[in-house]
């Protein structure tokens, strides 16, 4: 999955794929984790958001399924 680097002090770059619905974060000490079912409209939310940290922490960290891939 292609990731895009975001500006956020704990997340280094950011990935969805729409069809599998499967939001993917590299953070910044080079852990890789997916969160499955995300819907698009959450992972553009999240690409606006100011702080991609405090989103991810409030909205999806315990809301969905993830594994750890990296």
């Amino acid at each position: 999955m292609n990731r895009d680097a975001v500006a956020s002090s704990n997340i280094s770059s950011i990935g969805y794929d729409e069809r599998a619905q499967t939001l993917e974060i590299e953070f910044t000490n080079g852990s890789v984790y997916q969160y499955y079912n995300v819907e698009a409209t959450l992972f553009e939310q999240l690409m606006q958001a100011p702080s991609k940290g405090q989103f991810l922490h409030v909205y999806i960290k315990n809301a969905y399924p993830f594994s750890r891939v990296g």
